[in-house]
């Protein structure tokens, strides 16, 4: 499936996974009945779905599914079912193959939306069981999150509460093209944690602080790790976010190692701080990590970067990301059991200077640099987070966006999103502002609203991906094609090779140059930069040792 599963350390923990609870109303006797569930929720996006249950006296032919949406919401993309939008009010209704529901059978729908969520649910004009009268709500973090991390490429959208069970660890559907493995060498043998050797290559004399925070795939709980592998739970927490125990870890002066253990089962992020150490907060829902592009956030003159794991039976996996911006370069690696190394994420020579200085340069994309006072450049910001920050335009890609979604207004756009199964196929055609997709037998598997530049960026909103083998595909399909300015030109997708990629006006200069400047051409520049093995990913089934060293800059 993939997302195999995004690793699940979310930057404010507060999802509502499972059936949402509304307020109970009398139903009447032998009637269908329908009930709304939110499956997942990221904080900035949610997928639900919708249960329709004939458990009246006749088999039914049809059914109307409505709910209104509170001011700012709004659905993206929806499988089995066609929808009408009037202002805030949204109807579901059944597609020709979904209409007749037999006595004592059921029919599911689902959707991805953004903002606040249904409310007055109603399946054939009568009141959903347990039919909403008021959305239910969340308690928003007073320090904006961070993405999910995007270890395990993401083929769905992010998960915010802590699993359950342990992230599916199946291989992605086409090997990571990282850089070849080096030459076998000597290696320690399998045990109990993983060694990481953190190597300060940057020629800086800054202290350097270390953080290994995750989630423990075993419990589900979310905590943090000492450098000899010990796991423990984040406790305490209140409404208003409160600092969080310094759980720091002495990391390498320049040109020195220092060797942290990972335990097994266990997904989050590798955070390296120079200079000073991270503020860290908890609230009662679970940890809220570094943004800062948010105002206000403690942490916004400090200079810092992370890298994202995933460690379980199944292997290592491990990334360096630039999904919300580019900060401190650095390789990652993986030495497996057979003795080869596999690296990836190295800049070219200078290469960080040439992204900040290529960034500069544009006057769309130029307050997107961040400098502290003392001239130090902090990061360059990921265009999402830019635009969230009020740097760069909101709507820069919608010329773009608008033009490749008409494109397929008279000509099929063919999605093959498996690599390893090039006979599964869906072809999409636009009507209005909405692309629809068909299976090889015709049938409309999955609708998309046309995305916003917002959309687009972070691959949410009207490009949510859920979580199965139809809708979530095509979405990151569609996410990725229009990030790489590929959608409109080239009608079967994924394809193309890089040389095809942020070609198209406007394009996103901050993913490009980062490709460019890196040895392999690999980077995580975006959420599904894993589409056609673009990402800075390394895996081992068998892991032995792993490495980030911190590049010269």
């Amino acid at each position: 499936m993939r997302r195999q599963r995004k690793f699940i350390l979310s930057a404010v923990v507060a999802a509502v996974v499972g059936v949402t609870t509304w307020v109970a109303l009398p139903a009447s006797a032998a009637a269908p009945t329908a009930s709304l569930r939110t499956v997942s929720d990221w904080g900035s996006g949610w997928q639900s779905e919708v249960t329709i249950k004939n458990t009246g006296a006749a088999a039914m032919s049809s059914w109307k599914v409505e709910f209104d949406l509170p001011a700012g919401g709004a659905i993206g993309s929806y499988w089995d079912a066609d929808l009408v939008t009037s202002g805030n009010h949204r109807t579901f209704t059944n597609r020709g193959w979904n209409g007749s529901v037999p006595v004592g059978g059921s029919v599911t729908f689902g959707f991805v939306g953004s903002g606040g969520k249904p409310a007055g649910c109603k399946l054939n004009g009568v009141a959903c069981e347990g039919g909403a009268t008021t959305a239910p709500t969340t308690t928003a973090p007073t320090v904006a999150p961070t993405t999910a991390p995007t270890t395990e490429a993401p083929t769905t959208a992010p998960t915010t509460k802590a699993p359950t069970t342990a992230p599916t660890t199946k291989a992605p559907t086409t090997a990571p093209t990282t850089k070849a493995p080096d030459a076998p060498q000597p290696v320690p043998p399998a045990g109990s944690t993983l060694p990481v050797a953190v190597k300060n290559e940057t020629g800086r004399t800054d202290n350097v602080f270390l953080y290994v925070l995750g989630t423990n795939l075993t419990t589900g709980k979310l905590g943090y790790v000492n450098a000899a592998g010990a796991f423990t739970p984040w406790t305490g927490g209140a409404p208003v976010p409160a600092p969080a125990p310094d759980v720091s870890i002495a990391g390498p002066g320049n040109g020195a190692t220092t060797t942290l253990k990972l335990p097994k089962n266990l997904s989050g992020r590798l955070y390296m701080s120079f200079g000073q150490k991270l503020d860290f907060r908890l609230t009662t829902d679970g940890l809220v990590q570094p943004a800062p592009w948010a105002g206000g956030d403690p942490n916004r003159d400090i200079l810092f970067d992370w890298s994202e794991f995933t460690l379980n039976d199944s292997g290592l996996w491990l990334n360096s990301s630039q999904v919300d911006m580019f900060a401190v370069p650095h390789v990652v690696s993986v030495t497996g059991g057979d003795g080869r190394t596999s690296k990836t994420g190295e800049v070219k020579a200078g290469g960080r200077q040439r992204v900040i200085n290529t960034v500069k340069a544009s006057p769309d994309f130029a307050k997107s640099v961040i400098t502290r006072g003392d001239g130090t450049v902090l990061r360059v910001l990921a265009p999402g987070k830019a635009a969230d920050a009020g740097l760069m335009s909101p709507t820069y890609l919608d010329s773009y966006i608008t033009g490749a979604w008409n494109a397929y207004t008279g000509k099929n756009l063919t999605v093959v999103p498996f690599t390893d199964r090039p006979d599964t196929k869906f072809v999409g055609r636009t009507s209005g502002n909405v692309m629809n997709f068909t299976d090889s037998t015709g049938k409309t598997v999955a609708s998309f609203t046309k995305p916003s530049t917002a959309n687009v960026w972070g691959c949410d909103g009207a490009l949510g991906a859920p979580n199965d083998l139809v809708v979530g595909p095509i979405a990151r399909t569609l996410c990725a094609a229009l990030t790489r300015t590929t959608l409109g030109r080239l009608d079967t997708q994924p394809s193309g090779t890089a040389a095809d990629f942020y070609q198209g006006n406007p394009s996103n200069l901050y993913a490009k140059v980062i490709h460019d400047n890196m040895l392999d051409g690999k980077a995580y520049a975006f959420a599904f930069d894993d589409v056609q093995n673009q990402e800075s990913l390394v895996h081992s089934g068998d892991p032995r040792q792993a490495g980030i060293t911190l590049s010269a800059f």
